[in-house]
């Protein structure tokens, strides 16, 4: 029992240092928010490292520190291969080919701050249509999200100190509504770029810790060997009953088509505006890229050797959802082992909370810039001013983290189907528009509307009408959403007037 208090008392300290760094950030960070643009793009300041992996953190979320694990631990390499591949090429194909224009494009189209007045200012919307529905999808989306974020937390701190699920989920979310409502975007970027390299070393410290208590490399590899179907590409194992599966085609494209979700991230999408320097990406996008391979990589691994420590005796069997806490379930065996183990468990718990909370703050940000500044902008400037701007921009932030922690008061809710589900949304609503408005310039503004409006309808009737009938249509609903989308786009656009020479000089500079 002793061992066990010094043990949790170890992993409280990691955890209250970590968090205590967060808010403190965000004090020092609250001194460069001069406007609404500071708050929401930080000036346009951000260095090559920071936009790298404050990028990454932002969007790996509670997933790769919990889901994909889970997922490799139950059903071997297959699903979360190619899901990890999917987003692989997603991250490269982002950075790569719309990270530098929408960099320039945002500058030049009015100076844009968010990605639904960018929308606005490309097409010359005079009456801000596609800014006000933009913001609208952000919201219906990230709420959500934002909730999931909120009950992962929640999750983590109810299991580890069997403390209030509401209680702990509440805690949680004050601390990151705190130092994102201090500093705003700058905070939540500097945070999560402290956040990503946190996760790094949670990573590193249980693939080495498992691997060592499994009994190393070759029992790990002999376990998974045992099973059939666990290694491969093409086939899955079923705990269930033992045996081996097929992966058919359809579920690789499925899993792949996560990749396509990257070029309608809002809050991915806003720190390739942010950074000072265009020439300065392709550093980013290297290091992101590599960062993004890498730890895709050994959170699947992390599930296999999980598994191995299983079959080891070291931990017991996880069936279900529960295999998405085997990482809690490591630090936890970890933090038996003395002081100093403990102290590196609690690194690796700080390490799942970083990854829940940088991708929490972002959408936070993400969501009230939404309201305070493309729907209720103009109002805010005429009635406030810049200070007055600013205040409204925290309320609205606020307010947004009120309803995610309300419907985050369940904790029963499955985190990551909430997760996939905005992910679609986002991609389908938002990424065709990204890729028209950036690479055609016969792209007018009625198809950008018809784009995110039959793709957000699109994600939403796939996956409640479409998919459960099963069979070939149980494909990921944002692949279809987003083909569905760039096709009204297309269609729209050459129906309607050809966009103004303005416009076509304008994108022809860019």
């Amino acid at each position: 029992m002793n061992q066990m208090t010094t043990a949790h008392l170890c992993i409280t300290l990691a955890i209250i240092v970590y968090l205590g760094c967060m808010l403190y950030v965000g004090y020092r960070c609250s001194k460069n928010n001069n406007d609404s643009a500071d708050f929401y793009l930080g000036g346009r300041k951000l260095g090559p490292l920071v936009t790298a992996m404050s990028a990454e953190a932002s969007d790996m979320s509670s997933w790769l520190l919990m889901g994909l694990p889970g997922l490799a631990y139950l059903t071997g390499v297959a699903d979360a291969g190619w899901t990890a591949i999917g987003l692989a090429i997603g991250t490269y194909l982002n950075w790569r080919i719309v990270a530098k224009r929408i960099r320039r494009y945002t500058h030049v189209a009015g100076n844009s701050i968010t990605l639904p007045s960018f929308f606005s200012n490309r097409y010359r919307d005079e009456k801000k249509i596609l800014q006000s529905i933009g913001a609208i999808f952000i919201v219906i989306f990230f709420i959500p999200y934002t909730a999931s974020g909120f009950a992962a937390c929640g999750k983590l701190f109810s299991s580890l100190f069997g403390i209030n699920y509401q209680v702990a989920m509440v805690i949680s979310a004050l601390i990151i509504v705190g130092y994102t409502t201090l500093g705003g975007f700058l905070a939540a970027s500097t945070t999560d770029f402290i956040q990503s390299i946190i996760m790094s070393i949670a990573l590193v410290i249980v693939f080495i810790f498992g691997i060592h208590v499994a009994g190393g490399v070759s029992a790990v590899v002999e376990n998974a060997q045992s099973l059939p179907g666990y290694l491969t590409m093409h086939t899955t194992y079923d705990p269930v009953s033992g045996t081996e599966q097929p992966y058919p085609i359809i579920s690789i494209v499925s899993m792949i088509a996560w990749g396509l979700g990257y070029f309608g991230m809002p809050h991915i999408l806003l720190r390739f505006m942010a950074i000072e320097d265009e020439e300065k990406l392709k550093l980013s996008r290297r290091v992101a890229t590599g960062w993004v391979v890498i730890s895709l990589a050994v959170a699947v691994l992390i599930g296999i050797i999980g598994l191995a420590m299983t079959a080891a005796g070291e931990l017991i069997p996880l069936e279900g959802s529960a295999s998405e806490t085997i990482i809690v379930k490591i630090a936890d065996l970890m933090s038996q082992h003395g002081v100093l183990p403990a102290l590196l468990a609690g690194t690796i718990l700080a390490g799942i909370l970083a990854s829940t909370m940088s991708t929490a703050d972002s959408q936070l940000l993400a969501a009230s810039s939404s309201v305070s500044s493309d729907l209720l902008g103009d109002f805010l400037k005429k009635k406030t001013g810049k200070k007055g701007s600013m205040f409204a921009d925290r309320i609205t932030l606020l307010i947004i983290a009120l309803v995610a922690v309300f419907l985050a008061r369940d904790p029963n809710s499955s985190v990551f189907n909430i997760v996939s589900f905005a992910w679609a949304g986002f991609g389908a609503v938002f990424g065709p528009v990204v890729l028209f408005a950036l690479f055609w310039k016969r792209s007018n503004w009625q198809g950008a509307l018809a784009g995110m409006i039959s793709g957000g309808a699109m994600v939403f009737i796939w996956k409640y009408l479409v998919r459960p009938l099963g069979g070939a249509w149980d494909i990921y609903e944002l692949l279809p959403a987003f083909l569905v989308s760039c096709a009204a786009i297309v269609l729209v656009s050459l129906l309607t007037k050809a966009p103004s020479k303005e416009i076509v000089e304008e994108f022809e500079s860019v």
